[in-house]
């Protein structure tokens, strides 16, 4: 995964109940256990009868690390009642895949095996993940299911919509790993910008010679991404203006392209109405060519003069607006970190500024950072760009006025 979605030990210390049901969909939760331990989650399986035909408790057992439990009147746990010592410390149950069998249970309160009872007497939050074939997730009985689970509030993660084991396509695939587990990163992830609006801009700017020469900086989008990223999993509305890079976006982010300076500054200013923060990641080129060829220039193997133009400041722009949102500038930096930095907060009239030195980042997946405001400067440790990013929006909620 993106390290921006999988954040190593952001679910250090939380104890997840995986209940995984019949259906083809079964081999994904190998993947999912995986990933969710990565991420530092103590996982217990519970495998009903129906998803032990797909996927073996062994397999289950070596990748969490911990029993599988199968059965309702396993006497081998304390007090001989697993459905109540299993959730007891749990911070979530996530069935997945859920079937519409399961779905059911669930819905009208069941408790036929050991992964419905246990739902029943769970005193944490419950997701389910659907998986089945498309007309049975349509059948007017499953959107029944699926409503009154939401009605009691539960968490239903998708389903997905894609080519099916039966050969069919539409609504009914279970989610990715990935997915999933972002959705549960998400979920356990405060709202510390609930009701918030935050435009963000990330990657290069190209500024094209001709048809295929430009002027560009080296810059991945990582950082930018993995801030778009924490922002969504921390209850904002995320605008996402985004130069060429080669990543997906996150999830629950509304990304918009714009390769060259000018076309990020006019989506930019597009986004801005009702934004509460803006937040200027991207590398923008400082200079543009003059005119740009219509044709590729052909080599002659003479000296090329090139006519540059300074391109706007966009940060600077919306900085001096008299509507301006909280603006939080990003500084990278060859040397005298410190001084250019707070120079640039303080020129620009920034509340915040994140800076770091160029040796110590750029295009890789750990960052060293600085932030800087007001109050002085807040160095944070060497980590993951995705729990750098975390650790920048919480300084951010902090800094934000009362809604």
């Amino acid at each position: 995964m993106e390290d921006y979605i999988c954040v190593i030990d952001s679910l250090r210390g939380r104890k997840i109940v995986l209940g995984v049901s019949g259906g083809v969909a079964a081999y994904k939760a190998a993947a999912l256990v995986r990933a969710l331990g990565r991420m530092g989650a103590d996982v217990h399986v519970v495998l009903t009868e129906a998803g032990a035909r797909f996927v073996a408790a062994p397999t289950f057992h070596a990748l969490s690390g911990n029993r599988v439990w199968t059965s309702l009147w396993d006497g081998s746990m304390e007090n001989g009642i697993p459905h109540i010592a299993l959730v007891r410390g749990a911070d979530a149950i996530l069935i997945a895949p859920a079937s519409a069998d399961i779905i059911a249970s669930l819905a009208n309160g069941l408790a036929g095996d050991l992964l419905s009872t246990l739902c029943l007497a769970r005193d944490c939050p419950l997701l389910v993940a659907p998986a089945m074939n498309r007309q049975m997730w349509e059948n007017p009985a499953t959107q029944r299911n699926a409503a009154t689970l939401r009605e009691d509030g539960v968490f239903i993660l998708g389903p997905d919509k894609g080519e099916q084991a039966c050969g069919e396509t539409g609504p009914g695939r279970m989610l990715e790993p990935e997915a999933l587990c972002e959705a549960i990163l998400a979920f356990f992830t405060p709202k510390l910008l609930a009701g918030r609006k935050v435009v963000i801009t990330a990657g290069p700017t190209f500024e094209a010679i001709d048809p295929v020469r430009g002027i560009t900086n080296s810059s991945s989008g990582k950082m930018g991404y993995a801030i778009a990223a924490a922002c969504a999993r921390s209850g904002a509305e995320v605008v996402l203006v985004s130069g060429p890079v080669a990543l997906p976006t996150p999830a629950g982010v509304r990304r918009i392209d714009a390769s060259s300076a000018l076309r990020m500054r006019d989506e930019v200013l597009a986004a801005l109405p009702g934004a509460d923060v803006f937040i200027a990641v991207a590398a923008v080129a400082d200079y543009r060519p003059v005119e740009t060829a219509g044709h590729k220039i052909k080599k002659s193997g003479a000296a090329m003069q090139l006519a540059l133009v300074p391109n706007p400041d966009i940060l600077a722009e919306v900085a001096a607006r008299p509507d301006a949102p909280f603006c939080v500038g990003f500084a990278a930096e060859s040397h005298d970190l410190d001084m250019f930095a707070e120079g640039k907060r303080r020129a620009k009239r920034l509340p915040m500024l994140v800076g770091n030195l160029l040796a110590d980042g750029l295009c890789g997946d750990d960052n060293t950072v600085v932030i800087y405001d007001d109050e002085g400067r807040h160095p944070l440790p060497r980590a993951p760009k995705a729990f750098v990013a975390r650790q920048i929006v919480e300084h951010l909620a902090r800094l934000l006025p009362a809604a």
